[in-house]
Formats: structure tokens, C-alpha cells, sequence
């Protein structure tokens, strides 16, 4: 199916575009476009979500709807609560609940999710951390389910599973392990531990839940001390080497937002940014952007992956292949006309 879709449409497809949960229509043009996915913002999702969700993705072409996703990781990151209810962190869900008890909770957060029109929640947070955050120093903090790799995995895989059986698509954050950063990436350039640390704990969570079946994985935005001098999320060291090729991961890989300081600082335009992750290996692509804006940073980027590929700097192959693992998510048949 894939050999017959145009450059443009191919490009489109890994791109996620953000907007506010309040004015999804804002991004009708870029869904109508073909744009794989769309992530909502916000606080406080509005009452007639589900039928606003259901008027934006009707437009997809080939009825392929977007993947439609947000943070819902309980805690301070909320974006929907009062639709879906209330969520305590991962560092609370870790002291307070059993496994268990936390895949029943989110079985059934993830059913008022999908009756709300979202498909995937970017959580859980596999990342071993005791800070103080989340700020601007410590991107984790409470986001985390602590620093025990087996408690962290155990956690993680039942609120991955919960969000499965309701219905949405988990995704763990942020590979290779972004616990005890030396800073945030929004913010600025930062590390991770050091890959021989990284590789005795904070790998582990993502190993055991490769193990258990994560469909998919998102990339931190900081360098990997050892292992790479370029932030992960345009590393194919990171992404191809150790994620795909020794970790035997086959599922879609996603960035985190590559807006992020930690790109823009050391020169990278969302574009460029953009056109690296999925030459590294990404398979879709996040980026924020003010409203106004969101329409001719999407188009730009559509155009700077069909320019690489037309350049030879980018592959048609490796566009298909990111193609193909975002509709195996979205469960398209790929034999289909």
C-alpha cells in the first residue's frame, strides 16, 4: 500500500501536531493534510471533546485516523482529569497500590480516555528518579516510580497493560532512562547517568517492558554520556543500535517534543531536528508551537523530509518503514488498497 502513497503523504504521517484540547479544530487543515498524529494541551479538556475529536479525525484521508494522544500520567501532569478522574503520581502509585491495583485504575482511566476520542497516552514514566520535580531542573521528580529498577518495571508494565485493556495505546518515556538528568531538556542541553550506569538500572525498566510488550517507545532529548555526543532523539546509536538492534525492539519509537531547548540550543530548527530523528531511526515526531504557528511549522516540516529524501540525505525506504510501524499501531491493514 505504502509504494503508492507520494512523498508528501508519507512525510505527513510521522509528523504529530499539537494543539489545545479546547480548539482542536484549529488543526483540521493539517489532519485533512494526512498529519499522523495530534497532541492535546491543556489543563481542563471540554466537555464535548469526544464529538470535537470525531468531526477532526472524520477529514484523515484513506479514513487512516491520527493517532490522537496526551499526557494523562496521574499526578501533576494531567491534561484531562476532569473528564477522566483523578490520577496520583507514579512516585504515590509506587508506595501506595499494588501492581494490580494500579492496571485496574488505569483500565479504567484509559476507558474514559477512548470514550473521550484519545487513542494513546504518553505514559507510563519508566524513569528511575527521587528528585523534587518536575521543574526546571529536574525533569522527573514525581513522575517517576522511584529509583528501584524492579518496582519501576512492575509499576510501569501495570499501567501500561491497564491503559491497554481500556482501549489506548501506552507509551514509555524516556528512553534510554532520563532519571537524574543533569537538567531538563525542555529547558536547556542536558545528560543523562552514564551509560555504564544507565546499562546496571535505569535500562531496565525498558527492558522488561520490551519483554512484556510495549508497542511504543519515546526517546529522550538528552545526550547519553559513553554512548552518544548527539541527544537520543536524533542518535541512531541510540535509537537503531541499542533500541532496535540489541534490545530487539520492533515497535513504533517516537521522540519527545523537538522543540525542546536541549535541540534548539546547539542549533537545531524543528525542521532539521525533525528530518535527523527519523534519519536516525524515529519512526514519528513531536514538536510544539504556538497556534498561530502550528499550520507553517507543520508544512515546513512535511517539506524539509521530502527535500531529504529528494536530496539523498534521507531514504524512501526508512520514511516507509516509520510509515508502516505507525499504522501497525493504528492497527491499518498495509495489504489493503
Amino acid at each position: 500500500m505504502l509504494a503508492t502513497w507520494s512523498l508528501t503523504r508519507l512525510a505527513e504521517q510521522t509528523l504529530v501536531v499539537p494543539v489545545e484540547e479546547s480548539n482542536v479544530a484549529s488543526v483540521a487543515a493539517e489532519v485533512a493534510a494526512g498529519a499522523g498524529g495530534v497532541i492535546l494541551f491543556g489543563s481542563s479538556a471540554p466537555a464535548n471533546l469526544a464529538s470535537t475529536l470525531h468531526t477532526l479525525t472524520a477529514s484523515s484521508p484513506g479514513g487512516i485516523a491520527p493517532l490522537v494522544m496526551t499526557d494523562e500520567e496521574g499526578g501533576v501532569v494531567q491534561r484531562m482529569a476532569n473528564l477522566v478522574g483523578s490520577l496520583p503520581s507514579a512516585r504515590q502509585m509506587a508506595a501506595t497500590m499494588s501492581p494490580a491495583q494500579i492496571r485496574q485504575l488505569l483500565t479504567t482511566i484509559a476507558l474514559r480516555m477512548r470514550a473521550a476520542g484519545v487513542t494513546m497516552d504518553l505514559a507510563p514514566v519508566l524513569d528511575l528518579d527521587n528528585g523534587v520535580g518536575p521543574n526546571n531542573r529536574d525533569p522527573d521528580g514525581t513522575r517517576s516510580f522511584g529509583l528501584n529498577p524492579n518496582v519501576a518495571a512492575a509499576d510501569g508494565i501495570a499501567f501500561l497493560q491497564g491503559l491497554e485493556a481500556g482501549g489506548v495505546v501506552p507509551v514509555v518515556k524516556h528512553f534510554p532512562g532520563l532519571g537524574q538528568a543533569s537538567g531538563n531538556t525542555d529547558v536547556a542541553p542536558a545528560t543523562t547517568q552514564p551509560w555504564s550506569v544507565l546499562r546496571q538500572a535505569g535500562l531496565l525498566p525498558f527492558k522488561s517492558a520490551i519483554a512484556a510488550g510495549a508497542p511504543v517507545v519515546m526517546i529522550a532529548n538528552a545526550t547519553v554520556p559513553g554512548l552518544s555526543t548527539l541527544p537520543a532523539s536524533i542518535s541512531a546509536t541510540v535509537m537503531t543500535t541499542v533500541l532496535r538492534d540489541q534490545l530487539g525492539f520492533h515497535g513504533l519509537v517516537m521522540t519527545d517534543s523537538l522543540s525542546a531547548g536541549a535541540l534548539v540550543d546547539i542549533g537545531y530548527s524543528v525542521p532539521r531536528a525533525v528530518v535527523a530523528a527519523i534519519t536516525a531511526g524515529a519512526d514519528m515526531v513531536l514538536y510544539t508551537a504556538a497556534t498561530a504557528q502550528v499550520a507553517s511549522l507543520t508544512s515546513a516540516t512535511a517539506t524539509a523530509l521530502v527535500a531529504a529524501v529528494n536530496a539523498g540525505t534521507l531514504t524512501r525506504g526508512r520514511l516507509v518503514s516509520a510509515v508502516a510501524n505507525i499504522l501497525s499501531v493504528k492497527r491499518v491493514n498495509l495489504c489493503a488498497g
